[in-house]
């Protein structure tokens, strides 16, 4: 009976919660999120076709080229390191959201303000992200850098060029990127009317975020390429603005919203379920000791 999730701890059920849903949505998406990082980094350490396609900025073209260099398989280069990072990721994400909320809501009216789910939301991605970011160096060089054909060979490379340093390329942009982006995707995903559907939501909040906090995330993948002690966040978005552009903040911005959109509307909407799914435990919970209470009372 559903009464029985209530003796289940409930951060142990929203880490679970969590964790599947990060998983399934990035492993449906991971081609279109291969192709992203791609453009978004003008093909990175690639060569040839490749390299050609993704400094083009077309995602049909660099669609093509992956399979026909790289077979069905490299749609899904660097999904290892992905995974092994979103599912601690979404679940410390998520649960740290709920734990600052509960920490932040006012004592007396138990009510949370606008600017307390925003700080919510932000400390809950910087939180995840700090705890996560090897793992996301790890991927950027898989799926960028045709000489690392495994996560052992990309690890290796890192430590050649700057230690365990290398590791942390960019993270300072990352936080800076991640807070406001987090804490916009959770908080409006919160204040959205309940009697919309989560994954609609889900969608629209990550939507906004994403296209005003898309061209941070840019600026971070060019970092994380640097050898170490490469560019800053400022100096860096210099460069991508001299040689491109405002447009150039927005490189693989398509293929990003294709596969981030509808993957934070899933995420999302199976941690609002696994909400759900507690409150009506513990209520499902409550009815039965009462009905043990009474029946007990009876054959006194």
């Amino acid at each position: 009976p559903i009464a029985a999730f209530a003796l289940v701890p409930q951060s142990a059920v929203l880490f679970a919660a969590g964790a599947v849903a990060g998983a399934l949505g990035k492993t449906l998406t991971a081609p279109l999120d291969r192709v992203k990082l791609l453009l978004q980094t003008r093909g990175g350490l690639q060569g040839g076709a490749l390299k050609a396609a993704a400094r083009g900025g077309g995602v049909w073209d660099a669609l093509v080229v992956i399979g026909r260099e790289e077979g069905f398989l490299g749609y899904w280069k660097g999904n290892v390191p992905q995974i092994l990072k979103v599912v601690p990721y979404s679940a410390i994400q998520l649960c740290s959201y709920e734990a600052a909320k509960r920490h932040l809501r006012n004592k007396e009216t138990g009510e949370l303000s606008v600017p307390a789910r925003l700080a919510a939301g932000a400390f809950a991605g910087m939180t995840a992200t700090l705890a996560t970011y090897p793992l996301d160096t790890l991927r950027l060089r898989l799926a960028v850098d045709p000489a690392s054909r495994s996560v052992a060979g990309a690890a290796a490379a890192l430590m050649r060029e700057g230690s365990h340093r290398a590791f942390f390329r960019g993270l300072g942009a990352s936080m800076l990127g991640i807070a406001p982006y987090m804490a916009l995707e959770l908080a409006v995903f919160d204040l959205m009317p309940t009697d919309v559907a989560p994954f609609v939501r889900g969608f629209s909040s990550a939507l906004l975020a994403t296209t005003l906090c898309y061209p941070l995330d840019t600026v971070r993948r060019q970092i994380q390429l640097q050898s170490t002690g490469g560019a800053g966040p400022l100096h860096m978005a210099e460069k991508i603005l001299h040689r491109e552009g405002l447009a150039g903040f927005y490189r693989g911005f398509l293929p990003n919203a294709l596969k981030n959109l509808p993957n934070k509307g899933v995420r999302l909407a199976v941690f609002d379920g696994a909400k759900k799914l507690l409150i009506r435990a513990d209520e499902a919970y409550k009815e039965e000791l009462e009905k043990a209470d009474g029946t007990m009372y009876r054959l006194k």
